[in-house]
C-alpha cells in the first residue's frame, strides 16, 4: 500500500483528521452544523443498498456526508443541495483535493430541486438554524425565522410522502413527528438521535 492512499485513508478515520480539509472557521462550526465523519460512514452503509443509487443529501453544508459516504461507496452517486454558494465552494475544493469523482454539489433552495431523480435522502435537521440564537448561526447570508422552519419542515414531509416504497432516509438529530407514516424505523441510535427508515406503504 502507496503512502498517498495511507494518508487518504488515514484523512476518513476520525472527524478531528477529516476537519483538517477545511480552513479554520470552517473546522470551528463543525460540531454544531457538519456531519460527523462516524455518522456519515453510518449513514452511507444504509443508503448504499444498491449500486447505482442516487443519495442525496438536503442542506450539505461542506459535504462532509456526501465525500465520506462517496469515498465508501463508489458505486453510489452522492448529491449536495446546499442554499449558501460559499459553502458549495469549500465542498468542491475538498472534493477535488480528495479525488472523490462520485459526489455532486449543488447550489440551490431544496424546495427548488426535482426530487425524482433521487433515490434515497439524508437529512441532518440543516432546518434547525432557523430556531437556534443568532450567535450560532452559520452565517447572516440567508433568511432565519421560525416561519421558514415550519415552511421547510412541512416542505421536506410532502416530499417523502410521495416518494415510491423501498425510499431509504436516515434523519440525524431529528424528530419522529416529522415523518411521514409510510415509513418505518428499522434501526435507531437513540443517544446520537440517529435514524434509519424504509418506506414500505
Amino acid at each position: 500500500m502507496n503512502t498517498d492512499k495511507i494518508a487518504l485513508e488515514e484523512t476518513f478515520l476520525t472527524n478531528s483528521n477529516f476537519d483538517e480539509l477545511y480552513p479554520p472557521t470552517i473546522r470551528s462550526l463543525s460540531r454544531l452544523h457538519w456531519t460527523p465523519v462516524e455518522v456519515a460512514q453510518k449513514a452511507g452503509r444504509f443508503l448504499a443498498a444498491t449500486p447505482g443509487a442516487k443519495i442525496l443529501d438536503i442542506g450539505s453544508g461542506v459535504g462532509k456526508f456526501c465525500l465520506n459516504a462517496g469515498y465508501h461507496h463508489p458505486d453510489c452517486e452522492f448529491y449536495g443541495v446546499e442554499q449558501r454558494k460559499s459553502l458549495i465552494v469549500v465542498a468542491n475544493q475538498v472534493q477535488q483535493q480528495l479525488g472523490i469523482t462520485n459526489a455532486t454539489f449543488i447550489h440551490a433552495n431544496f424546495t427548488q430541486l426535482d426530487y425524482s431523480g433521487f433515490d434515497h435522502f439524508y437529512y441532518y435537521n440543516s432546518f434547525y438554524e432557523n430556531l437556534i440564537d443568532e450567535s450560532l448561526y452559520i452565517d447572516n447570508n440567508i433568511d432565519h425565522s421560525e416561519s421558514l422552519y415550519d415552511y421547510y419542515t412541512e416542505y421536506l414531509y410532502k416530499i417523502l410522502e410521495q416518494r415510491p416504497e423501498g425510499t431509504r432516509l436516515v434523519t440525524f438529530q431529528s424528530s419522529y413527528e416529522r415523518i411521514p407514516g409510510g415509513y418505518r424505523l428499522v434501526e435507531s441510535d437513540v443517544d446520537m438521535l440517529f435514524n434509519c427508515w424504509i418506506k414500505d406503504r
